[in-house]
């Protein structure tokens, strides 16, 4: 049955929880071409379970023939130290990747699809409804073992090779990855190209499939939209935020697109509308300091930067 949306104003629902999916270590790291050692990954991770931030994605258990960044994925996640009340969720595109990461200790899971074919069969080699039968098995597996499924859907409002994506192509992928048993759909604009009216219609139409707090966004920031789509998905009552300290990562398959919405950012801009998210802004501008230099790149973070500027 379809649902009515209706956007909350902030003014009669304060303070209210936002919970943000640190996604720098995985989306974030393998997406940046400098391959860092696995105890960088880990100081990272062990730096970000003290902020505060309750849940942050680890690594991804891929081919590291096509993801090098990656390759010590079992490595990194055995090596953290797991703080209580934090999850750790890896990327797990395949059966195979799914048996890895649980025999690594896993507790949770993503997959992802994509609302284009044409990114998809770019991405991994498939059209977007072969790939959510490549899930299928990880679902029925992970249901006996006890695991939780989160879903990614990427280029939901734009694709670098088929230009403007419509919302329906976007409902149908999160359909069938709610159909399988998803817990959460985290949807992504993969390549930045969102502005809040796109946001808008996007959200008017995923949000009559499901209760909204069964939705998160995953916004980059190509075009410096990213904090004005997440601000407008807030309107709509979203309350899951995916970002990377940072700034960290892009697109490889999209070229041009920068980086994911930096948590700092958002942080920033969250806690000046009231919202409660538990995480400590100053030591996170110190880890986005930390990851920089290991990468040998200026942090892209606007707030980490002013708080640099700010100390000279």
């Amino acid at each position: 049955m379809f649902r009515q949306v209706s956007r909350r104003c902030f003014s009669t629902v304060k303070p209210f929880e936002v919970r943000i999916v640190e996604v720098g270590p995985r989306d974030g790291l393998q997406n940046e071409p400098k391959i860092l050692p696995a105890s960088v990954k880990i100081s990272l991770i062990n730096q970000l379970s003290q902020t505060g931030l309750k849940t942050i994605e680890a690594t991804s258990f891929v081919s590291p023939k096509w993801v090098p960044q990656m390759g010590d994925n079992a490595e990194v996640l055995q090596g953290i130290e797991k703080v209580n009340g934090i999850s750790y969720p890896v990327l797990t595109p395949n059966l195979k990747g799914y048996e890895a990461a649980l025999k690594a200790g896993a507790q949770e899971v993503a997959v992802f699809g994509a609302a284009s074919d044409s990114f998809s069969k770019k991405n991994v080699n498939c059209t977007s409804k072969e790939s959510i039968e490549r899930f299928r098995p990880i679902f029925e597996h992970a249901k006996k073992d006890g695991i939780k499924v989160r879903g990614y859907v990427s280029t939901v409002v734009g694709c670098p090779y088929e230009g403007p994506i419509q919302p329906k192509a976007v409902c149908e992928v999160v359909e069938q990855l709610l159909d399988l048993g998803a817990y959460e759909i985290s949807l992504g604009d993969t390549i930045g190209v969102g502005t809040p009216g796109s946001m808008k219609r996007l959200l008017d139409e995923v949000l009559k499939l499901d209760k909204v707090e069964k939705f998160a966004v995953h916004c980059h920031d190509t075009y410096g939209q990213a904090l004005a789509n997440i601000l407008t998905s807030l309107e709509y009552g979203i309350r899951v935020v995916d970002s990377s300290v940072s700034g960290l990562g892009g697109c490889p398959y999209a070229r041009g697109a920068s980086g994911n919405a930096a948590t700092e950012d958002v942080i920033y801009m969250l806690h000046g509308l009231g919202a409660q998210t538990g995480v400590d802004l100053d030591k996170l501008i110190k880890i986005g300091r930390f990851i920089s230099n290991e990468l040998g790149k200026p942090s892209e973070s606007k707030v980490n930067r002013a708080s640099r500027n700010k100390e000279c």
